[in-house]
């Protein structure tokens, strides 16, 4: 066997990894007051450190990052030339201009740049999740009758990764030959071999999801099965869409009725298809104690959070426009919560100090 030890996170559990996702990006999503934000940030910050020292492709992962940043930056001055309330006036612009006229105030710039920082922080956490999982361990982890829809989220997940490789390699080979990047003029040089490169990339995953059988029929139903179960699929869809909008417009007692209909039949169509997908699974994931300690850790941060966003929305959420003061509140039992999403983070620091070197790995 070979002398490499085993690196962190590679014996991680994807269904763990999903779980933990799934919560911090719903926590990132829901909550937006910026020092619950920054708890989480710093959490996934923690995990994204320790994935990335045992993953080559970080670096095709940190332009995402930089990504946010930008993004973020953005939001800041887009929230207070179009939000213009709030009582801290900054400076102000002639009201003849249109849209943007009026006054700049601290609350509009507090506002944007916590939603640009919600943003970040989501980003920040896909990211991390990419860099952990290995694409097609998360194929094989999907029911089976969404293999097929995992191919295509497989694709679409590394197709920037693939991109920024592609576009630093044709760049260098550019440099080699004298070329200089001096502006966006200089570009074509580069933009010509990448929309190439594309191409074949593109036939190339053609011509191998043909030949893994890949693109075959994976469903053993019938023909009227079938259009039973797309039936039956669309209307629990329409249901849920009406539920939805009579929660909002209607009785709450109706809407909830349709929407837990709806569900009702989407499981039991989801259950049909599974009981009918062909799958060879050559190997099962194994289920450690870190994995169902991520798992229990996760759900319980997702439960604290969004339970103290129906209790408490005054803690969770940041609307400096409406409030007394600019700092947000904050509460102890929350913060710890999704502090505690750290938790891959410190599981990979103590492995990596713990993990077999060299002459100790297994022969």
């Amino acid at each position: 066997m070979s002398n490499q030890p085993v690196c962190w996170p590679a014996t991680r559990n994807t269904t763990a990894w999903l779980v933990w996702v799934l919560a911090t990006a719903a926590l990132a999503l829901t909550i937006r007051n910026p020092l619950y934000i920054t708890l989480i940030v710093l959490a996934t910050w923690l995990v994204h450190v320790q994935v990335a020292r045992n993953t080559p492709a970080a670096a095709n992962w940190s332009g995402l990052v930089r990504l946010g940043l930008t993004i973020w930056l953005i939001a800041i001055p887009f929230s207070a030339l179009m939000n213009h309330q709030g009582e801290t006036v900054l400076f102000r612009l002639p009201e003849s201009w249109p849209l943007l006229g009026g006054p700049i105030t601290a609350e509009s710039v507090a506002a944007g740049a916590a939603s640009g920082y919600s943003l970040w922080a989501l980003l920040l956490v896909f990211a991390t999740f990419n860099l952990a999982v290995d694409a097609a361990v998360m194929i094989q982890a999907m029911p089976a009758f969404l293999s097929q829809a995992g191919v295509i989220t497989t694709i679409a997940l590394t197709f920037i990764p693939r991109m920024v490789q592609d576009t630093r390699e044709i760049r260098e080979a550019q440099r080699i030959r004298g070329h200089r990047f001096r502006s966006w003029r200089d570009s074509v040089p580069l933009a010509m071999p990448l929309l190439t490169t594309a191409f074949e990339h593109a036939i190339q995953l053609a011509e191998s999801i043909e030949s893994r059988g890949l693109s075959a029929r994976t469903m053993d139903l019938s023909a009227r099965r079938t259009r039973l179960v797309r039936g039956a699929l669309a209307l629990a869809l329409l249901a849920l869409l009406a539920g939805l909008v009579v929660r909002l417009v209607g009785p709450p007692l109706l809407g909830n009725a349709l929407v837990a209909g709806a569900a009702l039949v989407l499981m039991g169509a989801f259950y049909d298809l599974e009981r009918h997908a062909r799958r060879t699974r050559f190997v099962h994931q194994v289920w450690t104690r870190a994995d169902k300690a991520i798992v229990a850790i996760s759900v319980g941060a997702l439960a604290v959070g969004l339970g103290t966003a129906w209790a408490r929305p005054d803690l969770t959420g940041y609307a400096p426009v409406d409030a007394a003061s600019l700092l947000p509140a904050f509460s102890l039992v929350p913060g710890i919560a999704v502090t505690l999403l750290a938790l891959p983070g410190l599981l990979g620091a103590l492995g990596a100090n713990t993990a077999p070197t060299g002459s100790e790995a297994p022969q």
